[in-house]
């Protein structure tokens, strides 16, 4: 992770993202770069539907969009019957690349912001454990919100 953050802190010294300097370029670099991320990011929240929600729940990706503000946004949701009856977030991966950043970041619905360099399939590969981190702090976090009854993990087992 601190290889992330150095690559991270070379950005904003060197005032480019992985060698894009215009925000079009930036904005193509993003896009490729969720495209890179989508079956790391699926891959996380797959294993915590099968893990948490005993695979009840359902990963959706939203493509690429562009905010009211000019920024760009692309999200992978994990929603599940429990969570939609009680009408909080599902558990998200986001990669956001805000239309006054210098670079994207990742986070999730109830979690902030991570860097984002993914410039090649290794990249993507490498943000697996932070992206786990995000879907793991939405959970913890969904549940201080609304209750633990929202993981079937722990409603369908006798503890």
């Amino acid at each position: 992770m601190n290889e992330a953050l150095i690559r991270h802190f070379r950005d904003l010294r060197d005032r480019d993202h992985g060698g894009a300097v215009t925000r079009e370029d930036k904005e193509r670099v993003f896009v490729m770069a969720t495209e890179l991320l989508d079956p790391v990011a699926r891959r996380a929240l797959d294993e915590v539907n099968a893990d948490l929600l005993l695979g009840t729940g359902e990963v959706v990706a939203s493509g690429v969009t562009r905010s009211r503000e000019g920024g760009l946004n692309a999200m992978w949701s994990l929603t599940w019957p429990e969570q939609r009856a009680c009408h909080v977030q599902p558990i998200a991966v986001v990669a956001h690349y805000g239309c006054d950043f210098h670079h994207p970041h990742l986070r999730g619905n109830t979690v902030g912001d991570w860097p984002m360099n993914v410039f090649d399939p290794a990249d993507a590969e490498a943000q697996l454990d932070t992206l786990r981190v995000i879907a793991a702090g939405d959970a913890h976090n969904l549940v201080f919100q609304e209750s633990y009854r929202l993981m079937p993990a722990i409603t369908a087992q006798a503890w």
